[in-house]
C-alpha cells in the first residue's frame, strides 16, 4: 500500500517526538507544582508568541523574588564574612540581655535557610521560563518572599546601626573573594541567557526587546569590566610574598581553654604562638591580675560567691577575694566557640579548676617560653588606693619577672615617663599617627584593629622599622589577607588553626589572574552568543499546522500540540477495496496526560 502524503518512516518520527513531549510533561508538572502548586496540566498555560511570560501581578512577584534574592544574598554574605567577630557579638548580647545564647550562629542558620529557599524559588522560575511556561507563584511562596525580604532588610539595618564596622570587614573580604565572585556572576549570566533569549525572540514589541536586551547586555558588560577596578594584595608577582605574620594569642588560646587563665596561655605556647596578649587590672590591695571586663560576672562564678557584688568593678576586690572565684566553669557551660566537645577529658577537668591568675603568673609563663607579652592596663576607678600609682606598681612586677625587651608596652598614659624609666620596653601604640609623631614617641610597633588594614600604610611604617600588629584575626581568609598585606604579626583567638597555615589560601600572580579573567569572559561570551543564535534559529524554524494556516508556537517541541489526543492524517493512494481512491484515513495517536 503506497503512501501518497506521508511516509510511514516520518509517521514514526512524529510519534516518537510526540512521546518525547509527553514524557517531558512530568518535569514541567514538577516545576509548576513546586512553584505555583499547579500539579495538573490544565492548571497551567504556555506563553503564546508576543505575550508576556506572566500577568502584571506575577511580574511584580517575580521582580520581588529577584530583589529578595539579592538582598538575602548580601546579608548572608555579610554575616558569613563576619564570623571572625561572632564572639564579640554574642558577648555584646550577653552584656545587654544578661544570659548567654549563640545568637550569631542562629542568625547565620536562619539567613542561610531563607536564602536557600529563595534561591530554589528563583531556580524554579527560571526553569519554567526556559520551558516557555507562564509564571504563577502560589500565595504561600509570596508570603515567604515577604518574610525573607523583611528579615534581610531588618537584620541588615539593625546590624549596620549596632555594628557598622563589619561593613569594613565585608569590603576587606572582597579583596580575597572578588575574583571568584566575578567568575560566579558571569557564569550566572550565561545560565540566565537561556530563558532571556527564549522570551526575547518571542516578543512582538521592539520596545520590550530593546529594554530586555539592553538591560542584560549592560549588566553583562559591567561584569566583564569589573576586574579592571579590582584590587587585592593577594594578587602579586611570584617571589614578592613576605614571611607569615607571627601569632599572638588573644587572652591565650580562648578556643582551647578559658580566656586569661594560666591554662589558656600554656595552650597558646603549645600551639606555636610567638606572643601572649592579655589585660591587666590592679586589685584593691595592689596586686596586678588578669581580667578583660570591668566586672567579674562574665568569666567567673561571682554570682555564687559574692551575689551582692556582681556589678562591682573588678579592681574593688582584694586578691584574697579574687582567689575564691572559679574562672573556668563558665567556659565549659557556655562553650563560647563551640570547641568544648573537642577537648579531652583531662583538658575539661583542668579547665574546670582554673582561677584568676596574677600578672606574675602570666609573666612567668612568658619568661619560661621566651614569648613576647602584650597587655593593656586598666586604670582603677577614683577612690581606689592605686588609682594614681597603678603604672609604677605594674612596672615593678614587670621588672622583677621578665626581660623588658619581651614586653610590648601598650598603655599610652605617662608613656614618656615609662620610656625614661625603662627604655628597653617595646613602646606600642594603639592609634595611627604620622611617622614623625611615632618616632618622637619611640614607637616601635602599632597595634591596630584589622579593619584598618592597608598594604600601603603597613609598607610605609615598615620603611622606618615600625612593625604592625593586627587584632583580632581568627579566620583563615583574614589571616591570608594580613599576610599578603605585609603585617608583621596578628593577635588571634584561633592560634591552633592559623599556626597550621603554611601559605596564603588565596594567592595568584597577575598573569594567572588575567588568564582567569579573560578566559571566563571569552567562554561566557561564546556560550551566550551560541544560546541566542540557537533560540533565533529555533523560533524561526519550527512551524506546526493549526487548522488551515501555518503558525508558530515557541518553546521546546513546539511543532506538536499537547491535547489529550493527537490526530495524524495520512492519504493513501489505495487501501485494498474498502476506501475509495484518494480517501483520507485518520490514524489517531492517543496519549493520556
Amino acid at each position: 500500500m503506497p503512501v501518497t502524503r506521508l511516509k510511514l518512516g516520518k509517521l514514526k518520527v512524529v510519534r516518537r517526538q510526540l512521546l518525547q513531549r509527553y514524557e517531558h510533561q512530568p518535569f514541567v508538572s514538577c516545576l509548576a507544582g513546586l512553584y505555583g502548586c499547579q500539579w495538573r496540566r490544565y492548571q497551567r498555560a504556555r506563553a503564546q508568541p508576543g505575550e508576556c511570560c506572566c500577568s502584571k501581578v506575577e511580574c511584580g512577584s517575580f521582580g520581588l523574588l529577584i530583589l529578595t534574592f539579592f538582598l538575602s544574598f548580601v546579608f548572608l554574605y555579610f554575616w558569613s564574612e563576619a564570623q571572625n567577630d561572632y564572639s564579640d557579638f554574642d558577648w555584646f548580647n550577653f552584656g545587654n540581655l544578661g544570659f548567654w545564647f549563640p545568637w550569631s550562629l542562629v542568625l547565620l542558620i536562619v539567613a542561610a535557610a531563607l536564602f536557600t529557599y529563595i534561591s530554589l524559588l528563583l531556580v524554579l522560575a527560571v526553569c519554567l521560563l526556559s520551558e516557555g511556561q507562564r509564571l504563577y507563584l502560589h500565595w504561600s511562596h509570596k508570603s515567604g518572599i515577604v518574610v525573607t525580604l523583611a528579615f534581610s532588610v531588618t537584620a541588615t539595618a539593625i546590624l549596620s546601626d549596632l555594628w557598622s564596622k563589619e561593613w569594613k570587614t565585608l569590603l576587606l573580604s572582597l579583596q580575597v573573594t572578588a575574583p571568584y565572585l566575578h567568575v560566579a556572576a558571569v557564569s550566572l549570566m550565561a545560565i540566565l541567557s537561556w530563558p532571556i533569549a527564549l522570551h526575547f525572540f518571542r516578543m512582538n514589541k521592539k520596545v520590550r526587546q530593546v529594554a530586555v536586551l539592553g538591560l542584560f547586555l549592560s549588566v553583562l558588560f559591567s561584569l566583564y569590566l569589573v576586574p579592571l577596578g579590582m584590587y587585592s594584595p593577594c594578587i602579586k608577582e611570584a617571589g614578592t610574598l613576605g614571611p607569615a605574620p607571627t601569632l599572638i594569642g588573644h587572652r591565650g588560646a580562648p578556643m582551647l581553654a578559658p580566656e586569661n587563665t594560666v591554662m589558656s596561655f600554656e595552650k597558646a605556647v603549645e600551639a606555636g604562638g610567638e606572643g601572649l596578649e592579655t589585660d591587666v587590672t590592679i586589685s584593691f590591695d595592689g596586686v596586678p591580675f588578669l581580667m578583660h571586663d570591668s566586672t567579674l560576672k562574665r568569666t567567673t562564678n561571682i554570682a555564687e560567691v559574692f551575689p551582692n557584688r556582681t556589678h562591682l568593678d573588678a579592681s574593688m576586690f582584694t586578691w584574697t577575694e579574687l582567689q575564691q572565684l572559679n574562672a573556668g566553669d563558665w567556659f565549659l557551660s557556655r562553650d563560647p566557640f563551640g570547641t568544648v566537645s573537642s577537648l579531652s577529658a583531662a583538658d575539661r577537668s583542668q579547665a574546670q579548676n582554673q582561677s584568676i591568675p596574677s600578672l606574675v603568673q602570666f609573666l612567668e609563663v612568658a619568661a619560661r617560653s621566651g614569648r613576647l607579652v602584650l597587655f593593656d592596663l586598666r586604670r582603677p576607678p577614683l577612690g581606689h588606693p592605686y588609682s594614681l600609682s597603678y603604672i609604677n606598681t605594674t612596672l615593678q612586677v614587670v621588672h622583677a619577672h621578665i626581660n623588658s625587651s619581651q614586653v610590648l608596652w601598650l598603655p599610652s598614659e605617662d608613656r614618656d615617663q615609662v620610656q625614661a624609666v625603662d627604655p628597653h620596653l617595646q613602646q606600642t601604640s594603639g592609634e595611627k599617627a604620622s611617622i614623625q609623631e611615632l618616632t618622637d614617641g619611640h614607637i616601635t610597633r602599632l597595634n591596630l584593629h584589622y579593619s584598618t588594614m592597608s598594604q600601603q600604610q603597613i609598607r610605609k611604617y615598615q620603611s622606618v622599622n615600625i612593625s604592625t600588629n593586627l587584632y583580632v584575626i581568627s579566620q583563615p581568609w583574614l589571616y591570608t589577607l594580613a599576610w599578603c598585606a605585609g603585617a608583621q604579626s596578628v593577635t588571634t583567638n584561633s592560634i591552633h588553626i592559623l599556626s597550621n597555615i603554611n601559605k596564603p589560601l588565596f594567592l595568584m600572580t597577575p598573569e594567572e589572574y588575567s588568564l582567569m579573567w579573560i578566559l571566563t569572559d571569552v567562554v561566557s561570551a561564546f556560550l551566550i552568543t551560541a544560546i541566542f543564535i540557537f533560540h533565533w534559529w529555533r523560533e524561526r524554524g519550527l512551524p506546526f499546522w493549526s487548522g488551515s494556516r501555518q503558525t508558530h508556537e515557541n518553546g521546546p517541541y513546539s511543532k506538536f500540540r499537547t491535547d489529550s489526543a493527537e490526530i495524524i492524517c495520512v492519504r493513501w493512494s489505495a487501501l485494498h477495496s474498502d476506501p475509495p481512491p484518494g480517501a483520507l484515513v485518520s490514524l489517531p495517536l492517543v496519549f493520556n496526560p
